[in-house]
């Protein structure tokens, strides 16, 4: 065979390929993701007697751990169920994903920044520190959106049994997290951080309820109903 095994040249030069690599890549991504938040976690300084003071007074580290553990959680299931529709991959669907991946990697560095606010800062701190998170996260949606657009412009691409009719539906889901996402951090300057926090959590929750993705409403008739 000529060529790389897997690699099939398609139309106007574009060399498309299977989604191994991809797939390998990214799940090595999100797993050194989900495991770089604990480095955050650090035993606190205490005096004798005073383990459990310093262990409460770093609740926050504590929460903002586990609200970006879930994240990268629903972000990983996400990811997988959205390489389902994919049936061949090219250089361009490559470079949406490691955009993508991008997004993943920099969750992180909001959440130390969020923890710090939130243990140790006061409320105009706090405001930054949840704004970061927001936008950090509502830009995170742009690729996704992108990598739907990208799969419905290039049919060829996408797995047997998925329509284009399916993936228009789910541009609805990153569209919804750069908005939510950013009135979350609108709510967190303006109105109160722990609000724009809860609006945060609000979004990983949706995240995680639709992350199969969204199903077009059908247009079939109810058995038995008759056309007038």
């Amino acid at each position: 065979m000529s060529a790389r095994e897997g690699a099939v040249p398609a139309a106007r030069g574009t060399t498309t390929t299977d989604t191994d690599r991809m797939t390998a890549f990214s799940d090595g991504v999100f797993a050194i993701v989900i495991t770089l938040l604990v480095l955050e976690l650090r035993p606190p300084a205490y005096e004798s007697g005073g383990l459990l003071d310093a262990l409460l007074h770093e609740k926050a580290a504590y929460l903002a751990f586990v609200i970006s553990f879930v994240y990268i959680g629903v972000l990983w299931l996400n990811h997988h169920a959205l390489l389902l529709l994919v049936g061949r991959t090219n250089l361009a669907l490559n470079w949406i994903n490691l955009a993508l991946l991008l997004g993943a990697v920099i969750i992180p560095f909001p959440t130390a920044v969020l923890a710090s606010a939130f243990a140790h800062a006061g409320a105009a701190d706090q405001r930054v520190a949840v704004v970061l998170y927001a936008l950090s996260a509502a830009l995170m949606s742009v690729p996704w959106l992108a990598f739907f657009a990208y799969l419905e412009r290039h049919p060829a691409l996408l797995a047997p049994g998925i329509s284009t009719e399916h993936l228009h539906a789910q541009r609805a889901r990153p569209i919804t997290g750069i908005f939510l996402y950013g009135s979350s951090a609108a709510l967190g300057w303006f109105v109160n951080p722990v609000v724009g926090l809860v609006g945060i959590i609000v979004m990983i929750i949706y995240h995680a309820v639709t992350s199969q993705g969204l199903r077009r409403r059908s247009n079939r008739r109810l058995p038995g109903r008759r056309r007038t």
